[in-house]
């Protein structure tokens, strides 16, 4: 996670707030008719703006995409995510040439306090060649954003309706590429950074 999601939030919303405050200067000196000093303020505000972009995009460009094998876990903040099995549903619901496969995933809160869940969070799977499921609506059980106590754990088990040639299958967790996401330095979801996936055993 580079360096950590609680800090690159932090360090983007802190940016964003610098650069409110920085706008609002500009626009008054060149209300008052101060432009030298507006256009001075102004450049400091792109060239910053111009070294965080170039951060954020050299750590993506440096970060290997990550593949969690079965019990290890992957953290947003304070809630962490693991798989702790795959396993093949016999069903009606599964057509010829398809099967349904549910996935066991394990959430723990990991701080001090109560969360409400990650109502952001989106999983999916994905086979060798590239294709891609979302999850069987109706079939999820427990949702990833139930409620968690503090310290305390749960285990959802989406299932996911794929062909039966599917090979490699791999589960992603994603916030997909948006704000804030995209913009915080590190994290999976921004401009450019290999997604993680969880390698799902056969």
């Amino acid at each position: 996670m580079g360096i950590g999601t609680g800090f690159a939030r932090l360090l983007l919303f802190a940016l964003l707030g610098w650069t409110a405050l920085g706008a609002i200067g500009v626009t008054i000196s060149f209300h008052r008719g101060e432009r030298r000093q507006g256009r001075r303020n102004l450049a400091w505000i792109v060239a910053v703006w111009l070294i965080y972009i170039s951060g954020l995009v050299t750590v993506s460009l440096r970060a290997k995409p990550r593949s969690l094998a079965p019990g290890h876990e992957h953290c947003f903040d304070s809630l962490c995510y693991s798989v702790e099995r795959t396993e093949t549903v016999p069903g009606y619901l599964a057509k010829p040439g398809e099967r349904l496969v549910r996935v066991s995933i394990r959430v723990t809160n990991r701080s001090g306090k109560s969360s409400s869940g990650d109502s952001k969070l989106r999983l999916y799977l994905m086979d060798s060649q590239g294709r891609r499921w979302e999850q069987a609506a109706g079939l999820q059980g427990v949702h990833l954003s139930t409620r968690i106590g503090k310290d305390d754990t749960y285990v959802s088990a989406p299932v996911f309706m794929v062909p039966d040639d599917a090979e490699e299958l791999e589960l992603v967790l994603t916030h997909g590429r948006r704000f804030p996401f995209l913009l915080m330095i590190g994290d999976p979801d921004s401009v450019l950074h290999p997604p993680v996936h969880f390698s799902l055993a056969p």
